[in-house]
């Protein structure tokens, strides 16, 4: 490797909006996010997938004929 051209790999420090802080390693020291996997809905369990049209019942009727 080249050496003088890689950026410098140190410690980071990344804040959500929701105020969860992760410390971990980045080549830059801080960054600001809007969602985390403390407040994101699908890691919270607060949105779950619905399906609205049905289209996974009309997949099982449709290829039902198939599965043996």
């Amino acid at each position: 490797m080249k050496s003088g051209i890689h950026p410098k790999y140190e410690d980071a420090t990344i804040t959500c909006a929701c105020g969860n802080v992760i410390h971990t390693r980045s080549t830059k020291k801080e960054m600001t996010v809007n969602t985390c996997s403390a407040c994101h809905p699908y890691f919270t369990g607060a949105k779950t997938m619905v399906d609205t049209e049905g289209r996974v019942d009309s997949f099982k009727k449709r290829y039902a004929k198939f599965a043996k």
